[in-house]
């Protein structure tokens, strides 16, 4: 399966699709930050989620700084995946969401080496993320792929360099 991932960039195109997978397979707070909703999915969070989505359309140059990108398994949408500017020039920051039926069989860590090549091609140098260290699905696609990992504070703070290819497992 890993190996028939790409990533799409997300938009209207997309984003019901995307709506739909995170309503049935992710918890909310695992997909978007918090808002002041009902629990679950509700109709006020489902509109929070596509706003939040939508605010990242026009990419690193945009008001967000963000490009989020749709997980695509064997052409389905599975997920997402983002880099975000960070103040430090050509670095960004990832972070990344699959329902739960996509977990654990490599697409991960495909979508972060997809990634990795996409932020080359941006100019970047340096990608960063943060997990808490009882996040193994996490930890383990950073460690696939090449993230030099350190913990602090109770997370664990991931950094994959740019200057050397993402290791193709």
């Amino acid at each position: 399966m890993a190996g028939d991932v790409r990533l799409e960039p997300v938009s209207e195109r997309n984003l019901e699709s995307l709506l739909s997978v995170a309503a049935a397979e992710a918890d909310p707070t695992d997909v978007m930050p918090p808002v002041e909703a009902p629990a679950g999915w509700s109709q006020a969070r489902r509109e929070a989620f596509r706003e939040f989505h939508r605010a990242s359309f026009a990419g690193l140059p945009g008001p967000t700084r963000t490009r989020m990108y749709a997980v695509l398994a064997a052409g389905e949408v599975v997920g997402v995946i983002r880099m975000t500017r960070c103040a430090e020039p050509e670095a960004v920051e990832t972070g990344l969401w699959l329902g739960r039926s996509a977990r654990g069989r490599g697409i991960g860590a495909a979508a972060l080496r997809e990634l990795l090549h996409k932020a080359a091609a941006a100019g970047m140098r340096r990608v960063v993320a943060a997990t808490t260290p009882d996040n193994r699905g996490a930890l383990s696609v950073l460690t696939n792929c090449g993230a030099r990992l350190r913990e602090a504070n109770g997370q664990v703070h991931a950094e994959l360099s740019l200057d050397v290819t993402p290791k193709d497992h």
